[in-house]
């Protein structure tokens, strides 16, 4: 798991309980389909989520992460991006 900060770990959190959130088919993470119809067995964790943040290169220890068919960038004051 990448080293965040609280303020990441706020705006993970707010990103996450936006709406219930699943892995597709192609292993991202979205909320629906285009068909309206999820491809796996339930709902992922925050845990889970919170695991797929990626460190960023040259960023200032910004972070990002793939969310509903987008990258969002989190900065170390959790300024939220996309």
């Amino acid at each position: 798991m990448v080293i965040t900060t609280r303020e990441q770990r706020v705006a993970l959190k707010r990103r996450y309980d936006y709406d219930p959130l699943y892995i597709n088919t192609s292993n991202r993470v979205t909320s629906r389909d285009h068909d309206g119809m999820v491809h796996n067995y339930g709902p992922i964790s925050y845990r889970e989520f919170r695991k797929r943040a990626q460190p960023t290169f040259g960023c200032d220890n910004a972070i990002v992460i793939d969310w509903c068919g987008m990258w969002l960038c989190i900065e170390r004051d959790g300024y939220t991006h996309s």
